[in-house]
């Protein structure tokens, strides 16, 4: 059985020879830049700088040395263009504030003011107002509000967010059907489409970091009390998006067919560490009737799965989640109130395939012990892959400083459960 059909097999909830594991294969299954140029040392592998795909969050793209040395199965059909709105091309290097040496977008254009914040241009315009920032000694970047809030009377929801949400064309769509054909048929691995699109409310990309003068509704705060005082402009706001996505959605599908396995649709985060960020009456009216027309689309035109990123305590949610058409939630945050591994796979282990809980990232892979870690691991292996419907991850990316013994230890654990398969 090769990595593929492990996957396929998985994603129908059947038990496959092994687990299968992803490192790499979206944007919240990934790892830091810094942590992945050492546990390529750690591997015995060529030290090279680190190619960043995904710079908001600084994420390495991990190579097939890296993956076949760790027995890997999924890889990402990344898009062109970035989070910050520029395309990846004309890499030239950049070495992060701990000195490990990248490489990144020829797009990607900086400054660093005089206590060592990285300032990034959206659409790599330094005319514009920088988007987002890190600190001194970060790993990561954060969107920095732009809008200077809103007047009332001057809220257009169509208006505020046309920038935000465009669709492919037609360069992207040669660029996803060329990458796709290569990855189908010159590899065996699981393919993720990371197409997005279905990311609704998601308070990372609300303040618009592609965009480069964001109006409208953009912090975080007042997004989620919008939902109360102007209810009829986040509507709008989903309406507009989903007109876009569900264009989108035909032209991915005419560009890669059925070479991928698996659709990335959305990262908003619906969950904190000790509950669900609104109700489930919210959820109903604002966001399930979205995610299940492009579900429904997806599911009657293609043999894709649905994937689904969300943090945080989701038990209120999860039902209505099932019923909205998603069949992979990611990243399975067991440590938030509510999301015990035995309940996640008693009450839904035929209705969703748990694409992450592997570990806790929170407390156990960057502050534990090795040994601390190989006993979650396999106890949480123990639980998830009974019956298929699980594909192994850390609980979100793996994020710098994480000690490199103890991701060895993760993998040696994952390696030694399947081999008791």
């Amino acid at each position: 059985m090769n990595s593929r059909e492990r996957l396929i097999k998985t994603l129908n909830h059947q038990q496959p020879d092994r687990v299968p594991l992803d490192l790499g294969g979206t944007s919240q299954t990934g790892i830091s830049a810094s942590t992945l140029y050492q546990l390529r040392k750690a591997l015995g592998l060529e030290e090279k700088p680190i190619l960043v795909h995904e710079p908001s969050q600084i994420l390495g793209m991990v190579d097939e040395d890296v993956l076949k040395k760790l027995g890997a199965d999924v890889v990402g059909l990344w898009n062109p263009y970035t989070f910050m709105g520029y395309k990846n091309e004309n890499w030239k290097p950049w070495n992060m504030p701990d000195g490990t040496p990248t490489l990144m977008s020829g797009n990607f254009e900086y400054s660093v003011d005089g206590e060592g914040a990285t300032y990034v241009y959206p659409q790599g315009d330094r005319s514009a107002r920088p988007c987002m920032k890190m600190p001194a000694e970060g790993y990561f970047f954060d969107s920095i509000d732009r809008s200077g809030g809103f007047e009332e009377d001057k809220l257009d929801a169509k208006s505020d967010f046309a920038e935000d949400f465009q669709v492919f064309d037609d360069e992207t769509a040669k660029y996803l059907e060329r990458e796709s054909k290569r990855l189908y048929e010159e590899t065996e691995y699981g393919i993720v489409g990371m197409c997005g699109g279905g990311g609704f409310g998601d308070v990372a990309a609300i303040p618009g970091a592609n965009v480069k003068n964001p109006t409208g509704i953009r912090k975080m705060d007042d997004w989620l009390v919008a939902h109360i005082l102007y209810p009829d402009y986040i509507l709008e706001v989903f309406e507009l998006q989903a007109e876009v996505a569900l264009k989108n959605l035909e032209i991915y599908k005419q560009a890669v067919g059925d070479r991928i396995q698996v659709i990335w649709v959305s990262g908003t985060d619906f969950g904190t560490q000790n509950s669900e960020f609104m109700s489930p009456e919210t959820y109903r009216k604002f966001y399930k009737p979205y995610q299940k027309k492009l579900n429904d689309w997806i599911h009657k035109n293609t043999n894709w799965k649905t994937f689904y990123h969300s943090c945080g305590s989701l038990v209120r949610l999860l039902d209505d989640m099932v019923e909205a058409g998603i069949d992979i939630l990611n990243p399975v945050q067991c440590s938030a109130a509510g999301m015990g591994p035995k309940m996640l796979k008693e009450k839904y282990g035929q209705k969703l395939v748990f694409w992450g809980g592997g570990v806790d990232t929170q407390q156990v892979l960057p502050f534990g012990t090795p040994e601390e870690v190989k006993s979650q691991v396999k106890e949480r292996l123990e639980i998830f892959s009974k019956s298929g419907g699980f594909v192994f991850n850390p609980i979100h990316n793996i994020v710098g400083k994480t000690p490199v013994e103890n991701l060895l230890a993760m993998y040696e654990a994952v390696k030694e459960y399947n081999l008791t398969l």
